[in-house]
């Protein structure tokens, strides 16, 4: 199949296409991870956006059950410099283009990422449409691009979460024991879901948290009816200030001192309900690679991030305390709230497959419980 990327500035990038035979729109952005590319295509933050990956070739261990972030695919379509002709992998169910295909996903090979990625860092993220067909009409994909509607002010948690509560008992993938850790329940929490990968809700387990899952439209009222010992503000996609219920009901959580965790989009709502603002960044952060520094020790920890908003430090009250700080670009990466138990950090501590070094903030936050429950 033919395969055009056009941006909505006209810029466009022809390769072949693979997966589904489709027209698709969204955001284009780029993740510089290596590895994990199942992992995010099947994040729920990466909804509405066209992906780029970085790596030299993505699909060779094919796809499996286990290592799926959520129960389908989220990116609007993938954008890769080289499928291989085949996959090998044990563990593979299936190949990438097939798991695509299946889905409805278009994706396009063969276009030159590194150019289309250094694009969008000097100009910033902006709106693509993918077209894979027999045939392609490149100036069609530029006005489908330019009509496509921005990522700024989408309420997209509210669309990608489940509609009703569920229950969360499945731990991490244990590789050589072929099973899932299973839960040595010591604490309740109750996750609200904007987005949740599963794998924040594995190491929750992990941790000794029964996770109660429930809808980003969940009254606050009934949260609290759970009696949970936490509450885990998930990542999620789109932007975070049209999410009104939210920041409502985080701050009831706030004024009731009920121990929270905010990751990604539930640290920029965390942020938003403790009186902060946030902003849209250029080109966003995406990636399993980046450097961010912890305020209070001095350690440098390599992070996953993904996220196309940002907290604005310079907006934090006075009770906001800055604890994180990206080494990229200086941007805020986590906080706490003074007198509260609650803290927030923008990357991703549960990444899956990696990097590993920040998953001490479980053990914080259920240090947190722990000292709210004596």
């Amino acid at each position: 199949m033919q395969a055009v990327l056009a941006l909505e500035d006209g810029t466009t990038f022809s390769g072949y296409g693979f997966g589904a035979p489709a027209i698709s729109t969204g955001e284009v952005v780029f993740n510089t991870a290596m590895a994990g590319y199942q992992e995010i295509i099947t994040d729920p933050s990466y909804s509405g956006q066209l992906v780029t990956l970085t790596a030299a070739q993505v699909g060779n261990t094919g796809v499996n059950a286990e290592d799926a972030e959520s129960d389908r695919i989220h990116c609007k379509g993938l954008i890769i410099r080289h499928l291989p002709r085949r996959h090998s992998s044990w563990r593979a169910s299936q190949s990438l283009s097939d798991y695509l295909a299946e889905a409805g996903v278009p994706g396009i090979a063969e276009l030159d990422t590194r150019a289309l990625t250094l694009h969008l860092r000097e100009q910033g993220a902006q709106n693509g449409c993918l077209m894979v067909a027999e045939s392609v009409d490149p100036a069609e994909a530029v006005q489908l691009a330019r009509n496509c509607p921005p990522m700024s002010g989408l309420d997209l948690a509210s669309q990608v979460c489940i509609s009703e509560p569920a229950v969360w008992t499945e731990g991490t993938w244990a590789l050589g024991q072929q099973r899932f850790h299973e839960l040595d329940e010591r604490f309740h929490v109750v996750c609200y879901d904007y987005g949740v990968k599963r794998n924040i809700l594995r190491l929750l387990v992990d941790s000794g948290c029964r996770v109660t899952l429930v809808p980003a439209q969940w009254p606050l009222d009934k949260v609290l009816a759970l009696k949970p010992d936490g509450v885990m503000l998930s990542n999620g996609p789109g932007d975070p200030q049209p999410c009104t219920y939210a920041i409502e009901s985080i701050r009831g959580l706030l004024e009731r001192k009920v121990p929270v965790f905010g990751i990604c989009l539930g640290h920029q709502l965390l942020a938003l309900a403790a009186g902060a603002r946030t902003l849209k960044m250029k080109f966003g952060h995406h990636g399993a690679n980046h450097p961010v520094k912890d305020l209070e020790s001095g350690q440098v920890l390599i992070t996953s991030q993904n996220h196309g908003f940002a907290v604005d430090e310079a907006s934090l009250p006075s009770h906001v305390v800055a604890t994180h700080r990206s080494l990229f670009d200086g941007t805020l990466q986590g906080i706490r709230i003074e007198g509260v138990p609650a803290m927030g950090f923008q990357g991703h501590p549960e990444a899956s497959p990696g990097p590993h070094d920040v998953r001490g903030l479980f053990d914080r936050f259920t240090a947190m419980m722990t000292t709210a429950k004596a």
